[in-house]
């Protein structure tokens, strides 16, 4: 189907294909990596695969030695293809098991597979029947040879030339990948609030640049570490470094101590491999080193990738010190209004913590069983035990002869004790429109303002019922008569843990959410609910 391999004589005054000269010399080695370069010969002759393997066997680029590959047909060739994504080359015949065999290939390369990478040479023994300047136009191929004129030098010309445009891609198609990867892991970096969840993020999002699944162990350093002195505290590792995660400190004689040292005294990265060392400082003084071990060396544009990289991480981790510190100084005010309300209500005593404990609790019990999906968001369940301890902040405005009195409400008295649910929600409201999006004082106004409403609508201080009610305030309803119930108080002494079941159990439905109740049951089934009925 396709020409001989030409003789001499066929050949006249040309150059024989693929056997007079030999190349004068190999790309110098330059580069670390020295994973072989794929090359795929498709041709449904032997000999053309023969010649092709003698012509390129002593050939390397950039230090890189070549893998050939065969395939015999169109379709076997697909399959190759399909499996290997990394092959740099396709060295392609026209005609084998049809007439366009090789040209139908070169559109599935692209279209079916994709692959605008990687470089395809055609080559043919018969361009009467695949003119070229057609099929330069029409198909995307990178180079038309005839195999007339393909001497082992013109051979060795093309392959290097298409092997070094296949690099060029390569890199812009990592720098771009990179980009990429680094905007979007900078976006959920942000997100992270635990130091040791950003950090294993970090970890996460360096392999993915990095694309060889590294092992690594990121290390932070305290300050006032100096000289010899450095000890860096080990906040998360991955991969074969896993152990790590359970030591406070690196040990001085672990295989990355060394590289991590010389990095923070030198104040700068390390690439040494097999070890290499990101050092990052942030604005905010902090210093910090990330140590991978690649299987192997970094090539340039990785390097410069991780230190674009880190950059975004130094202001990440600024940024993610400044909201702990403001989550920190947040929560400190959410326990200090509490505090301030069970100050006057001496007779409460822990009552607020342990309501905090199983409403959290409960929020988790509810997620687990997939009840009250929509309600259930992940600031609820984040927020809503520090919230809860809000539920009574209004009592700050009940009079003492009220709130404290030992015996029965009266009908007025009554009232006035009611009133600390709208003044709570009232108060919160307030101070949660000074802060944008929701806050635990969202969420504590919502479970001040409606934790005595009953499910069926006969609560107050508006008769709300149902999903009327926030799910936030239906949990915080259980829970607070369940430990109030529990406790003693100075108008009533502390119920039999059966009878404070029998009571909720009771209301299920009317006062209650029953769901929140079948949580709450299943939790105390479970044999968790010790530390809800241990004395104040």
């Amino acid at each position: 189907m396709n020409a001989q391999v030409p003789s001499n004589e066929d050949s006249g005054n040309q150059d024989d294909w693929l056997i007079d000269d030999e190349p004068e010399a190999a790309v110098a080695k330059t580069g670390p990596d020295e994973r072989p370069l794929r090359i795929l010969i498709v041709d449904d002759e032997l000999d053309v695969h023969s010649v092709t393997r003698l012509a390129l066997r002593n050939v390397t680029f950039k230090g890189r030695p070549l893998e050939l590959l065969s395939a015999y047909s169109g379709a076997e060739a697909f399959d190759l293809l399909s499996q290997h994504s990394d092959i740099a080359l396709v060295l392609l015949d026209v005609v084998m098991e049809s007439e366009d065999a090789g040209l139908r290939l070169v559109g599935r390369i692209r279209g079916e597979l994709n692959n605008q990478l990687i470089r395809i040479v055609l080559r043919t023994g018969q361009p009467g029947q695949a003119p070229e300047q057609q099929v330069i136009i029409d198909y995307d191929i990178n180079d038309y040879k005839a195999k007339t004129e393909l001497t082992t030098q013109k051979l060795f010309t093309t392959v290097v030339a298409s092997l070094r445009a296949y690099e060029s891609l390569l890199m812009i198609e990592r720098s771009r990948v990179g980009l990429s990867k680094i905007l979007e892991g900078a976006t959920n970096l942000y997100q992270i609030h635990s130091l040791r969840e950003f950090a294993s993020g970090v970890l996460n999002q360096i392999s993915a640049i990095l694309d060889v699944g590294a092992d690594g162990v990121l290390c932070l350093l305290h300050g006032g570490s100096s000289g010899e002195n450095i000890n860096p505290t080990v906040v998360a590792a991955t991969g074969s470094y896993a152990a790590l995660n359970n030591c406070e400190f690196l040990p001085l004689d672990h295989a990355l101590s060394g590289a991590v040292a010389k990095a923070f005294r030198e104040k700068c990265s390390q690439f040494e491999h097999p070890v290499d060392v990101l050092f990052i400082h942030t604005q905010q003084g902090h210093e910090f080193a990330i140590s991978v071990t690649p299987p192997w060396p970094l090539a340039g544009i990785q390097r410069e990738l991780l230190e674009v990289f880190c950059s975004r991480i130094a202001a990440a981790f600024d940024n993610l010190y400044l909201f702990g510190q403001l989550r920190k100084a947040q929560e400190a005010t959410v326990v200090a209004l509490a505090d301030l309300a069970e100050f006057r209500d001496e007779g409460t005593g822990g009552h607020v913590r342990r309501v905090q404990m199983l409403t959290d609790a409960i929020a988790l019990k509810l997620q687990e069983r997939g009840i009250y999906a929509d309600e259930l968001t992940p600031q609820l369940l984040e927020m809503i035990g520090l919230a809860s301890i809000l539920h009574d902040v209004g009592k700050v405005s009940t009079p003492d002869h009220i709130l404290l009195k030992p015996g029965i409400h009266t009908p007025e008295e009554r009232t006035v004790m009611q009133s600390h649910a709208s003044v709570g929600e009232t108060i919160l409201n307030h101070a949660s429109s000074m802060v944008d999006g929701k806050s635990y004082l969202t969420f504590g106004a919502q479970i001040a303002g409606a934790h005595h409403e009953h499910f069926d609508g006969a609560g107050y201080p508006r008769g709300l019922r149902g999903k009327e009610i926030p799910l936030a305030a239906r949990i915080v309803a259980v829970v607070d008569v369940f430990d109030a119930l529990l406790h003693k108080r100075p108008y009533k002494e502390a119920w039999p843990f059966p009878d404070m079941i029998a009571y909720i159990r009771e209301r299920r439905g009317s006062q209650f959410d029953p769901e929140v109740v079948d949580a709450l049951f299943n939790i105390v089934e479970n044999g968790a609910h010790d530390w809800m009925i241990a004395g104040d």
